[in-house]
This record gives C-alpha cells, sequence and structure tokens, in this order.
C-alpha cells in the first residue's frame, strides 16, 4: 500500500499506453480518497491499459476531484460522469459509448490493490482465446439433487473446464471481450427492474444469453490482490446479496427454465442452443 500511495502522490509514469485493453472502474464519495490506491496499483503494472477511466455520477467530483485523483488525472486517468446506476456503473457508461467494440474491457474494484501481473495476465488469456471471459476469481455453482444450490455454497472454478456453471466474480477483475461489450451496449440497462445491485449476477446471465464462455485466469492463483484497509464499504451490498440472498433471487428472476437445465446437466453445448 505504501508503493501505491507513493506513486500516487509522486510518480509521473503515464498510467496508460497504447496497446493494452480498457480498465473501467467507478467509485462513491467515501472512497475517493483511497481510490488514487487502486488507480495507482493499476498504473504500475507490467501491462497497463490503453484506457482507465473512473466513473463518478456527481458532477462536483467530476470537475474538481480530489487532489490525488487530479494528480492521476494529468497522467492519463479518464474522470467522467455517469447515471447512477450502483454497481452497474463500473460497465455500463463505457460499453455505452462505444458502437461496435474491438478492444477488451477489464473491470476493476475500487478498495483492492492488484499485483503488478495483474492485467498482463488477464490480457494474455484473451489472446489465447479471445472469445471467452477470464476473471481472477471465477465462482462454480453447485447442484445437488437436481438444483441449483444457493450462492453461498458454491466453490471456486480452479481448472479450466468449460461449463456453464462458472460465474466470474467482479472483485478481482474481470475481462470481457468485445463481442460481449456489444451484447451488454445492446441489453442497455435493462438490469433495472430485476438486477439492480446485482451486477455480477446479471453480468454471468447476459454471458449465458450470449453463449460467451466464462474462464478463470489461473496463472496468479488468486495472490496478490490486498483489500485497501478502513475504506467504506458499498451500502450492504455483500450482506445483501450474499447473506441474505439476493443473488439467488435474482438468478432466479432471471435465468430461462433452457438455462437452469444447461447448467444443472453441465451441458454448455445446450447453453448455445438455449
Amino acid at each position: 500500500m505504501l508503493v501505491a500511495g507513493l506513486d500516487a502522490r509522486f510518480g509521473r509514469a503515464p498510467l496508460v499506453v497504447p496497446g493494452g485493453p480498457v480498465v473501467s472502474l467507478t467509485s462513491f464519495d467515501p472512497r475517493l480518497r483511497s481510490a488514487h490506491l487502486t488507480i495507482a496499483s493499476i498504473g504500475r503494472g507490467t501491462l497497463r491499459p490503453s484506457r482507465l477511466i473512473l466513473w463518478l455520477d456527481e458532477l462536483d467530483h467530476v470537475a474538481m476531484p480530489v487532489p490525488t485523483l487530479a494528480r492521476l488525472r494529468r497522467r492519463g486517468l479518464e474522470i467522467r460522469h455517469c447515471v447512477d446506476h450502483g454497481p452497474h456503473k463500473k460497465y455500463l457508461p463505457y460499453v455505452s459509448s462505444i458502437d461496435h467494440h474491438t478492444v477488451p474491457m477489464v473491470t476493476a474494484d475500487d478498495d483492492v490493490l492488484y499485483p503488478r501481473r495483474w492485467l498482463e495476465t488477464l490480457f494474455a488469456d484473451h489472446l489465447v482465446r479471445p472469445d471467452a471471459v477470464f476473471a481472477h476469481r471465477v465462482n462454480r455453482i453447485t447442484v445437488r439433487d437436481g438444483q441449483l444450490e444457493p450462492y453461498v455454497r458454491w466453490g471456486r472454478a480452479t481448472d479450466r473446464r468449460v461449463t456453464p456453471r462458472n460465474y466470474a466474480v467482479g472483485i478481482k477483475g474481470v475481462l470481457y471481450p468485445p463481442h460481449m461489450l456489444d451484447a451488454l451496449r445492446q441489453v442497455g440497462d435493462g438490469f433495472v427492474a430485476v438486477a439492480p445491485r446485482s451486477s455480477d449476477t446479471w453480468l454471468h446471465h447476459r454471458s449465458l444469453v450470449a453463449g460467451v464462455v466464462t474462464l478463470p485466469t489461473l496463472a496468479l492463483r488468486g495472490r496478490g490482490f490486498t483489500p485497501i484497509r478502513g475504506v467504506a464499504k458499498a451500502p450492504a451490498l455483500l450482506e445483501q446479496n450474499v447473506d441474505a440472498g439476493r443473488n439467488d433471487r435474482v438468478r432466479e428472476a432471471l435465468l430461462s427454465a433452457e438455462h437452469v437445465r444447461a447448467i444443472v446437466a453441465d451441458d454448455i453445448e445446450a447453453i448455445t442452443r438455449a
């Protein structure tokens, strides 16, 4: 955390370079005084993004960002205004801004220090399989007696098996290929009625609809990600989505009977036919 803090305050190297994926993230008022640590850690990576965009829903913070973010803006950080769509802010404003995507986008959370090879390893996997979603943390849906088990009982995907049971978790970063971004642009804010606070579940659902495979990036084995201590928590997202079962309720509302059958049968081909 010390290194990221020093880099954010005194570093001069550009945070972005041509050729990499776009990195998109959001934040909110209580976290803005620590978000520079996350952004600096991304900018110190072995692969830097081609664009690094912070989406904020308060115009004042865009026009007059806190000093730490203003310094990073001079090094290539884009600070842009967006509608407040909660956790969907990290991807929706970007995917909606481009008519046809040709560059992958990676989402990040604002309360994590990312390891230096974070973006490099995601992008390396994308180059090998450019049709897939890749994430550093992928949960795997478990099935018992022909039923999908609750979210809290799911395990982790630790292999590259292609399965409709893989579910990308946003906290450690997710790479979305261009055709998935186009699909998200087309559906827009369709999450508002059913999944306004459950972005991971919505994005999993949309990947199934689009027939896009989700796979784990295994190079780092989940190591090197450091939570930033003392930051404000997003309003009850973890408690409501996981502990109170909102992810399960949203999933049940979103998944078609065909998708459920394909997940139970562990049949990725059935997903593409659904």
